[in-house]
């Protein structure tokens, strides 16, 4: 849960010092999440995707049975191509508020200056903006704009999710959760059966030609390439470890938002309550010291 805290402390009204002045944000309002500088969170995520996908399609069910292949290609498949279009949709929404929306996103923004006002936004106008705004909305300083049901700025998507690209955001998540079990289900099977019973994985036609049982062949079937056991073992290791390590973070922030669902939260109500208890906590322990003293 404290993955998710650090996304929310984007918020400008929420993170920018008392003590300062002034707070700049970029100068910029940005679009979407496809506007720059793209985010290194943001690049990981396509790059562990892409190298998921590229694996478990091109060298790894095309090892299992003719049966269960074409299974696992039309669900594994249909998990990917799900994950794939909520993840560019939830990416590619502007979150913003409709009155921001309606503004020009090349004119510069003004900084913010709290010798005149104590927040970015207050009884529902935007200082920064320069509009009114729903009861909802907040200011994220990564946007630079008004976020519409505003629940946190994700890192992962470059992008702020609010009321806009939620769903998206959640089913996003949930689908490459249930991905990623697809992948761990497939590669425990082939390992299991490379151990017990390796013919089971050599029931391609290319094998026929085959006569060295140590010889295997990647990206079947269209681009053959013969390869050793010690290589499609390691390689499935790899592929193994890295969807075990992203489904533990994923299934970790997928529990956090079936959380707050269920408790009918965003991400920033979950800090705003945990940072009032901490602030109720500390009040009432010093309440405690002074009865002390006396």
């Amino acid at each position: 849960m404290a993955f998710c805290a650090r996304r929310s402390r984007r918020v400008l009204s929420e993170a920018a010092s008392s003590r300062n002045t002034q707070v700049s944000p970029p100068r910029l309002s940005r679009v979407n999440g496809w506007s720059r500088p793209l985010h290194s969170f943001q690049i990981m995520a396509w790059t562990v995707f892409l190298t998921l996908a590229f694996t478990t399609f091109g060298v790894f069910i095309p090892l299992l049975p003719h049966d269960w292949r074409y299974i696992a290609y039309s669900v594994t498949g249909g998990v990917f191509s799900f994950h794939f279009l909520v993840h560019l949709i939830a990416i590619s929404i502007d979150p913003a508020e409709a009155s921001v929306r309606l503004k020009n996103y090349s004119q510069p923004m003004p900084t913010f200056d709290r010798s005149k006002h104590p927040h970015v936004i207050q009884n529902q106008y935007c200082h920064l903006c320069e509009v009114t705004v729903s009861a909802k909305a907040k200011h994220c300083s990564a946007c630079n704009k008004c976020v519409s049901g505003f629940d946190h700025h994700c890192k992962w998507l470059n992008n702020c999710v609010g009321s806009r690209n939620y769903w998206c955001f959640f089913s996003s998540v949930a689908s490459a959760s249930a991905g990623l079990l697809c992948i761990i289900i497939v590669l425990l099977y082939i390992f299991f059966q490379y151990l017990f019973n390796p013919a089971s994985l050599r029931t391609d036609a290319r094998y026929r030609s085959i006569s060295n049982k140590d010889t295997w062949l990647l990206f079947l079937p269209i681009s053959p390439v013969r390869t050793n056991p010690c290589v499609l073992l390691a390689l499935g290791l790899l592929v193994l470890l890295l969807a075990l390590i992203s489904l533990l973070l994923l299934g970790h922030l997928l529990s956090f938002h079936l959380y707050l669902m269920a408790k009918r939260l965003t991400t920033l109500d979950y800090m705003t309550q945990g940072r009032q208890q901490q602030k109720s906590t500390h009040e009432t322990g010093k309440k405690g010291v002074s009865l002390q003293m006396e």
